[in-house]
């Protein structure tokens, strides 16, 4: 527990020094390059751009214009992990972290739309879609979401609970819908793609299922039960998901199978409704033995080893956390905790995005790593912690 609670200190002062700036893997698009030339106008030249900046070891961004900057959802994520730490020390430097973030996020809403609702810091172009800065997704939109339900739940700031409340009118209105014959259904993305990707809707159920906690309205729930029959059905009889619908979101992948399991488990605990229950019965089988080897690496993809990511290791501890099985799994989480500080943790506190058979990319992403960490190290201090006592 020290070792891991010394990476974490290391890992806090960081993030607190960069006052939760940072760059990320996908905001090339931020260059003054695609910005002031027409090339930002091809699509093909927008994806491979952003591909040079995501895929190489050596950060460019300063050489082109990039800046550090909020990420909402990255300010989300820190939210939860301040939210975390305030239960087991309750100490004022925290709530003064919990506000700061708070203001902040409520601050970078997009406007525009049916209800609250938060995007990306940055053009993004990927091969089913284009969001323009600001697009308000899913994704986002959810785990900030849960961040204001946090942060209400510690400072009583009623501003938190109605922007909270008002983005499951996004997720209603703003976003599309994929049905299925049986008229279940899924949300899309964003408001401007009609992709069906699994996580991504699962996220929306589970913004509603939040939302009903303190709302009692009945068709949230309806609402989300048909999101999680439809990604259901759409499991495979070994357990996994594929990424989507379309061709080339085939692979099945570590952290996005997480999501999956989490979001159906909120459902089932929330509603009631342990029809899934078998789903994620098999989906925890398939991710726990598939996903992680025994020296505690943290495979990316179901089939290959590498590239190791630092999302995915992050996601087993909020997982199995939110699965109820954390302490079970214990051995395993430390192990793989204790691979990844050792691997992809540098000396001044941020940790490494990709690990490949070759090379590793250590640029300090703020979203990606630092965020992501950080709500990790939250959630297993306040499962361990709290049994040792410390509450």
């Amino acid at each position: 527990m020290d070792f891991f609670y010394k990476s974490f200190l290391q890992l806090k002062v960081y993030c607190e020094e960069n006052s939760f700036k940072g760059w990320d893997p996908y905001d090339g698009l931020n260059s003054w390059i695609i910005q002031k030339t027409p090339l930002g106008k091809l699509p093909f030249f927008r994806l491979a751009w952003i591909q040079l900046f995501k895929r190489n070891p050596i950060n460019l961004r300063s050489l082109f214009g990039i800046k550090k900057d909020y990420n909402p959802k990255g300010l989300g994520l820190f939210l939860i992990g301040y939210c975390n730490l305030y239960k087991i020390e309750n100490k004022s430097e925290t709530l003064e972290k919990i506000n700061f973030l708070t203001n902040k996020i409520l601050e970078l809403q997009t406007k525009g739309y049916s209800g609250a609702c938060w995007g990306y810091n940055f053009d993004w172009q990927a091969r089913a879609f284009f969001q323009p800065k600001h697009t308000p997704t899913v994704v986002a939109t959810t785990f900030i979401t849960e961040a204001l339900l946090e942060s209400y739940g510690v400072t009583k700031n009623k501003e938190c609970l109605n922007a909270a409340i008002s983005a499951s009118k996004f997720v209603l209105n703003d976003l599309n819908k994929t049905y299925d014959d049986e008229k279940n259904y899924t949300f899309s993305y964003s408001p401007l793609d009609n992709t069906q990707v699994f996580n991504a809707g699962l996220l929306g159920a589970k913004l509603l299922c939040l939302i009903y906690q303190h709302t009692k309205n009945d068709e949230l729930l309806i609402s989300a039960k048909k999101v999680v029959s439809y990604v259901c059905k759409k499991q495979n009889k070994n357990g996994s998901w594929a990424y989507g619908t379309l061709h080339f979101h085939q692979w099945i992948d570590n952290f996005h199978t997480g999501y999956n399991l989490e979001c159906i488990t909120t459902y089932q605990q929330i509603s009631k409704d342990f029809s899934f229950k078998n789903n994620i019965d098999r989906g925890l089988k398939y991710y726990l033995e598939t996903f992680f080897t025994d020296c505690g690496i943290s495979k990316y993809y179901n089939d290959k080893t590498y590239p190791i990511d630092i999302h995915a290791p992050a996601q087993l501890i909020v997982t199995l956390k939110k699965l109820n099985v954390l302490s079970k799994e214990k051995p395993l989480v430390d192990k793989v905790l204790n691979w990844t500080i050792e691997n992809m943790q540098s000396c001044k506190g941020y940790f490494y995005y990709q690990k490949k058979k070759t090379v590793m990319s250590k640029i300090p992403y703020i979203r990606w790593a630092q965020a992501w960490m950080f709500y990790a190290f939250s959630y297993y201090f306040l499962e361990f912690e709290k049994e040792n006592g410390k509450d």
